[in-house]
């Protein structure tokens, strides 16, 4: 199943990437890597997800916020592949930061939402390298943020 059905069986409409909202652009092509700057976790209306896990968020509002940044991130994707999507190859790295409290350690758990659906999205190519990072505190107060490494075909 290619990507494109993928995202329509699981009813996912891909956004173009929001603007930087500082001095940086939202992705970046050197060779064959894309590498997509992080994303924060927002909610329906486009607002910031703010919260700490371990405070104010549960583990599992952590993945629903990893899973819509990873939407996001492919959403940033297919404007760097040119609206091509089949152009991607592998994902190669996410990095996560968790905006979470000193005893909260599932940082690891609360990414995986954005991973599994980098996988089913993807299939094997999907499989990536990862870190994940407990922070005091992420730009505008957001819960999650990733950003993501991408080798696509030239």
């Amino acid at each position: 199943m290619s990507v494109y059905e993928k995202l329509k069986e699981l009813n996912i409409t891909l956004a173009p990437p929001a603007a930087p909202a500082a001095a940086y652009v939202m992705y970046a092509q050197t060779g064959n890597l894309v590498f997509i700057s992080g994303h924060i976790a927002k909610n329906a209306d486009g607002s910031v997800n703010i919260g700490q896990l371990g405070k104010n968020k549960t583990l599992e509002e952590g993945q629903a916020a990893a899973r819509a940044i990873a939407i996001d991130l492919v959403g940033t994707l297919q404007e760097a592949c040119n609206g091509d999507l089949t152009r991607v190859k592998r994902i190669v790295k996410l990095m996560s930061l968790v905006n979470s409290t000193a005893d909260f350690t599932d940082q690891h758990l609360v990414t995986n939402g954005a991973s599994e659906l980098l996988g089913e999205l993807f299939g094997d190519a999907g499989k990536h390298a990862r870190s994940a990072f407990g922070v005091a505190q992420i730009p505008r107060g957001a819960c999650v943020e990733i950003e993501m490494i991408v080798e696509i075909a030239v």
